[in-house]
């Protein structure tokens, strides 16, 4: 028998063999504390409209380069667990508010990194949580008083440019005015007078070509496919759309036919021919004259489709069929019969055009209030389009959020100082050992226009001075001005940069319960991951450069 090798007591007596655990403040909460402190430095760079792009190569090798903190935490694929819910906060954010992901990342990591001073200064790890949870609650009772305006009337374009412009500057610098009107277009124009708005409504379509500023905005769908048939625009279209191939039904029975001479071998194809065509014909006779397929299209049903002129567009995707259904009213039929007249869908018009020199089929509707409308993106690079496909993203949730609640708080960390300068003489007043965890709280308001100067290449604690002095005078809305030289301030009323409430709200609440569960956290224990041992890594040649360069098969020696 094997000889029993004793193991070492303690906790590591209980747990199987490979087991790590850590435990007390200096292994487990430290370390975690500092692993969310190098996530929020990374994306805290990404901040605001003078940022850094990051490039992120994700697991299949696809290239991301952005600065959407959402989009940058979903491709690394953080593993430490700590981080972890830092990102799962940021992601909460972005399906509540759907922008702002940025801001509890950065709030978050400030908490945790000031939370780490009170510790080592001597504090309890519950009394730093009782005095942040003191704070937060404090700081969502004083935050309806940094309110400074509401939108009025959604439907009003020009208004509603003004809010969406903030959201998208962030991540398009430059073209924030251009690319706010587009979409502030493309959610007005599907924005019902029932007030309930749904994102999903608004469209991308990315086209390679030309620049940011030839993007345009439709009612109705863009589809980057080709028409098949000859026929490639129809005006006044009733639409008849198919989820199966077009394409004559196949009998289910397998049979074997006996031929005997010619004269029965024409009848037999001509039986099949006679049948396609009287499908075709019985849908053009139902008054259809477009027709959306989702499989593919038999030669034999094309040709009788051109006979009878039906322009036939073929969409892959059973999600596109859907939308495309919703957007012109039509029923998707399982298999190919004539549409009775409630089942077809109708649109002003359906053409094939070149945008670039892509071939893209449009179902165009006239009228304003279409249930659904695209924004056309174009763009020099496929990276470029994906970065301001997420501007457009940002947007339409900020558009999403006001109609959900209509109050405004002023932009570029005003609100943050605001809010800072009010916890801190708020944490003056409470006794107690929690009074400096709420200073501290007031303390990471300021890593947000920190942030915001360092990205911008201005010195920090020289801005963050300014605006509290500007604050103590009263003036709630002064902000650090971006295009001013040097730490500049100015009204942010005044200037049109607003936040949607709610996003702030969301924000302060799910970056400090995330904090507060990373500092909850006294010990951690890792079972032995599962699987066997790794298989070793093939070295490289010593003399390659790249590390995506093959490995030689000679040796160097000889």
């Amino acid at each position: 028998m094997a000889l029993h090798v004793p193991k070492a007591p303690g906790f590591a007596q209980m747990l199987k063999d490979g087991a790590k655990h850590y435990s007390g403040l200096e292994e487990a909460v430290f370390r975690n504390i500092k692993a969310c402190k190098e996530l929020s430095q990374t994306t805290r760079t990404a901040y605001g409209p003078n940022g850094m792009n990051k490039m992120v190569i994700n697991h299949l090798e696809k290239l991301f380069v952005t600065n959407d903190a959402a989009t940058i935490l979903r491709e690394l694929e953080v593993q430490h667990p700590a981080a972890k819910m830092i990102v799962m906060a940021s992601h909460m954010q972005e399906q509540e508010v759907g922008d702002g992901t940025n801001f509890v990342l950065v709030f978050a990591g400030a908490l945790l990194e000031l939370a780490e001073e009170l510790l080592r200064m001597g504090l309890s790890v519950s009394e730093v949580i009782e005095g942040y949870e003191k704070a937060c609650k404090k700081t969502l009772e004083i935050l309806p008083d940094c309110v400074c305006t509401s939108a009025k009337n959604l439907h009003d374009i020009k208004e509603a440019t003004s809010f969406i412009r903030t959201a998208v500057m962030s991540k398009q610098y430059g073209n924030e005015d251009f690319l706010a009107n587009l979409i502030t277009q493309a959610c007005v124009s599907i924005f019902p007078e029932s007030g309930n708005f749904n994102v999903d409504n608004v469209r991308v379509c990315k086209i390679l070509g030309c620049g940011v500023t030839a993007s345009s905005m439709l009612h109705g769908m863009v589809f980057k496919k080709e028409a098949e048939g000859d026929i490639s625009s129809v005006k006044d279209a009733k639409i008849a759309v198919f989820s199966c191939p077009f394409d004559c039904m196949v009998t289910e029975t397998k049979g074997t036919v006996l031929i005997n001479n010619a004269k029965e071998l024409m009848d037999f194809s001509k039986g099949e021919e006679d049948m396609m065509e009287a499908q075709v014909k019985a849908i053009k006779e139902a008054g259809a004259n477009v027709v959306v397929t989702g499989g593919k299209v038999a030669d034999m049903a094309l040709h009788y489709a051109n006979k009878y002129q039906l322009m036939v567009v073929r969409l892959n995707s059973k999600w596109d069929l859907r939308r495309l259904c919703k957007t012109v009213g039509a029923v998707a039929l399982p298999r190919v019969i004539a549409p009775t007249p409630d089942e077809m869908g109708h649109c002003d018009s359906v053409y094939l055009t070149e945008v670039g020199d892509t071939q893209v089929v449009v179902f165009k509707h006239e009228k304003e209030d279409g249930a659904i409308s695209t924004v056309v993106i174009r763009g020099s690079t496929d990276n470029l389009m994906d970065d301001i496909e997420r501007a457009v993203d940002d947007g339409v949730n900020t558009f999403k959020v006001l109609v959900r609640d209509k109050r405004l708080v002023p932009g570029a960390g005003a609100t943050e100082i605001e809010l800072a300068k009010q916890i801190t003489s708020y944490g003056e007043t409470c006794p107690g050992l929690d009074q400096y965890a709420i200073k501290k709280f007031a303390e990471a308001f300021e890593a947000l226009p920190r942030a915001l100067a360092e990205n911008s290449g201005v010195k920090g604690s020289e801005l963050i001075s300014k605006m509290y002095s500007a604050h103590h005078e009263g003036n709630k809305n002064i902000g650090f001005d971006i295009e001013g030289e040097g730490p500049a301030v100015k009204d942010m009323l005044e200037c049109g940069i607003l936040d949607p409430y709610l996003v702030k709200y969301w924000g302060i609440k799910l970056a400090t319960n995330a904090a507060i569960t990373v500092l909850r956290v006294d010990q951690i224990i890792m079972a032995k991951a599962a699987g066997g041992p790794k298989a070793p890594k093939q070295r490289g040649h010593w003399d390659k450069d790249g590390w995506d360069e093959e490995p030689d098969n000679f040796e160097t020696h000889h």
